[in-house]
């Protein structure tokens, strides 16, 4: 197979180059139709008591969602000017289609903070509106609403500030401004890689080589997330999993490809030659290292959770895309235009990695003591990571939804806006259930409706956060309770209960099919049973220290203030995930990168202690240009002030970091110097079944 990309390639490289500008059109075209496609929906569950309840609701009880405003600045909220642009307000807002109702403020409890210097309105749509009337509605009750500021700065001297947000657009306000933290550290970060690339190849012609495998490998990302979207849902954080990992694997295998050709330009100035050359040894690295990472990522279709489901099939995606684009586009650019790329110059390059190769393998013991202990240090506090929906203190102080959430702590009750435990109780349930459920520890306040069919809604507003271990132990404590009666509990601290539960039932499966994947294939890549294992065990100490660090500084607050953040008693949902299933995958290339150099110098010399330093000798750069490379991408991502987008950034620099430098230019040659040449042992009917090269001359 890649003998036939490297013929068509440079038999054919206009056609070939061809052909992918017409698949980056299309990709560009139909692909970003993509984006009015997303849901923003995160923690939901389909089939969940959570979710199907929530769906019950929705049915049973006429009143929609609620959006929330609060008056603030300027004295007193009932002075008489303010009290009667509130009133208009109110008025109008209550005449637009699609709401239900907006109570009096001025005439609800509660609504006037008892310094009166705050003033909530609540905004109840009606039930059964479409997305689309939901959204135009919200709108325009928003925009009503907010000239309360406007008018009454005209009408005194008093500043009023008006915030909203609350229900479906603090959803909003929440997945835009992470789609404008991640344009904005895009657009900051592609030049700097850009200029990485030029200092790394010198030459305008092959640093640009990576970036066209980038946007072509993310086009036709795009485009093929399309037809997913067609027949399921897609989360709007997939875009971001399609741009970081599609980056990630482009420039990745771009290097390793094109540095390859200098080398083999050295070799023979027949440039064909040198194209067949790269893409029959790096080509087979790209291939099994695309392999590898789909594998990695193909435990997340275990989940049926939208948000799980979609990253994985996003990433499967952009790998399969940058692959064939590193395997087929690539060679093309380079059978038709690398005579005008530098060749390698001569001599003996990477002397730094070689001798790092030779400390490491040469105090193996000492070196995985130390650097093992210290990554097991960096990732303890990972050991009590806790996962949470989050509020609008995700966001920076600046927006809108913050605003409103920083006015109603200052002068409010600190339940206040919380979002309610809602428990449906249904009919034919015994007549003490609702007392038993309303004495429960960890409830600040309830509210009982009874709905038309005579089902009894209780909502019951959590102590603490919506997301906080008092409103998930009252879901829990609830459905303890009811054994066998018909009450359904519903809400997002419900939701989080869910996810929580479906990440514990599934999650073995996933691990499962990942190892014996990953195993498969690193057996297949290297002849050894025990490499494998190495590479899981090392890569998941990296991914442990990487996430240990962001549960430390985002979790439990440490020095998050210095990133734009805050300590949040939790990481963000989104969070951990995203970083587990990009950093493991480049985590893999770089293993792979490493490991091919080894096994060629291996099966060179046959010595293995002189194989582990010259294939860290001859791959040591490339990793080192590639994490580089990669590190500046996800530091752009700590520029916004989004705390899920800080925290992926901040995870996926320290994972990049970690394994391209401890992991890989210490554990990795002090593991193989240590297991010698037992590194490349199997059994003898793995050894058959593998079918073994017939000359010592074919390079894995």
């Amino acid at each position: 197979m890649l003998a036939t990309f490297a013929r068509t390639a440079t038999r054919r490289p206009l056609t070939v180059i061809a052909v992918w500008i017409c698949l980056l059109v299309l990709g560009l075209g139909f692909g970003s139709r993509v984006f009015g496609d997303l849901t923003s929906t995160v923690e939901d569950v389909p089939g969940s008591e959570s979710v199907v309840t929530g769906e019950l609701l929705d049915d049973l009880d006429p009143s929609g969602a609620d959006i929330t405003a609060v008056v603030s600045g300027g004295g007193a909220v009932d002075r008489a000017g303010l009290r009667g642009e509130v009133g208009r307000a109110v008025a109008d807002v209550r005449r637009l289609p699609g709401v239900a109702e907006v109570p009096d403020p001025y005439a609800t409890r509660g609504q006037v903070s008892d310094d009166r210097r705050a003033l909530l309105i609540g905004v109840t749509l009606e039930g059964g509106l479409d997305d689309d009337a939901e959204e135009d509605t919200v709108g325009d009750a928003a925009d009503r609403l907010r000239e309360i500021d406007t008018i009454d700065t005209i009408n005194t001297a008093d500043t009023v500030d008006v915030a909203v947000s609350g229900g479906p657009l603090l959803g909003e306000q929440m997945g835009t401004r992470a789609q404008e933290d991640v344009a904005k550290a895009e657009l900051i970060t592609l030049p700097a890689v850009l200029l990485v690339l030029l200092l790394i190849f010198g030459g305008l012609r092959a640093a640009g080589l990576p970036l066209l495998v980038t946007v072509s490998g993310v086009a036709g990302a795009f485009l093929i997330l399309y037809g997913f979207s067609l027949v399921t849902d897609i989360s709007v954080y997939a875009v971001q999993i399609v741009t970081m990992l599609g980056l990630g694997l482009a420039v990745d295998y771009a290097l390793l490809m094109v540095v390859r050709f200098r080398e083999e330009r050295a070799r023979t100035a027949d440039v064909a030659r040198a194209v067949h050359a790269t893409v029959a040894r790096a080509g087979r690295t790209v291939l099994f290292s695309g392999l590898t990472v789909a594998i990695s990522l193909s435990g997340l279709l275990w989940f049926p959770s939208p948000f799980l489901r979609s990253m994985g099939l996003a990433a499967g995606a952009v790998v399969v895309v940058d692959m064939l684009a590193a395997l087929t586009l690539l060679p093309a650019l380079l059978a038709r235009f690398g005579g005008r790329i530098a060749a390698a110059k001569a001599g003996r390059s990477g002397e730094v990695f070689a001798r790092v190769g030779r400390f490491a393998a040469g105090r193996a013991v000492a070196v995985l003591v130390l650097v093992g202990a210290a990554l097991a240090v960096l990732a303890a506090p990972a050991l009590g990571m806790r996962i949470g929906i989050g509020d609008a203190r995700q966001l920076p102080h600046d927006t809108e939804a913050r605003q409103l959430y920083d006015t109603v702590r200052a002068h409010y009750p600190p339940e206040t806006g919380t979002d309610p435990v809602s428990v449906l109780v249904r009919p034919g349930a015994p007549a003490d259930c609702e007392r038993r459920i309303r004495a429960l520890p960890g409830i600040a306040a309830s509210e009982r409706r009874r709905l038309p069919d005579g089902t009894v809604l209780l909502e019951l507003t959590p102590k603490g956060s919506v997301d906080g271990p008092a409103a998930t132990g009252l879901v829990e404590r609830i459905r303890d309770l009811r054994g066998d009666e018909p009450v359904r509990v519903t809400g997002n601290a419900a939701r989080l209960v869910d996810f929580r539960a479906m990440l514990a039932e599934r999650a073995p499966w996933a691990l499962l099919t990942v190892l014996a994947g990953l195993f498969g294939l690193l057996f297949a890549f290297t002849g050894s049973v025990l490499i494998p294992l190495r590479t899981l065990a090392t890569t998941l100490l990296s991914l442990g220290a990487a996430l240990g660090v962001v549960t430390w500084v985002f979790q439990y607050g440490h020095g998050a203030s210095l990133l734009g953040g805050e300590g949040l008693g939790a990481l963000s949902l989104t969070a951990p995930p995203l970083i587990i299933a990009i950093a493991f995958g480049l985590a893999m290339d770089y293993e792979l990168f490493i490991l091919s150099r080894m096994r060629e110098s291996f099966v060179e010399t046959g010595d293995h202690r002189a194989a582990v330093v010259e294939g860290l000798r001859r791959s040591g750069r490339v990793v080192s240009c590639a994490a580089l490379l990669l590190a500046v991408v996800f530091a752009g991502f700590m520029t916004g002030g989004f705390s899920p987008v800080l925290q992926i950034g901040l995870g996926l620099t320290l994972a990049v970091l970690i394994d391209a430098t401890v992991v890989r230019m210490l554990l990795v040659p002090a593991t193989m110097a240590l297991l010698g040449r037992r590194a490349w042992w199997a059994p003898g009917v793995l050894r058959r079944v593998r079918r073994p090269s017939r000359t010592g001359r074919n390079r894995p």
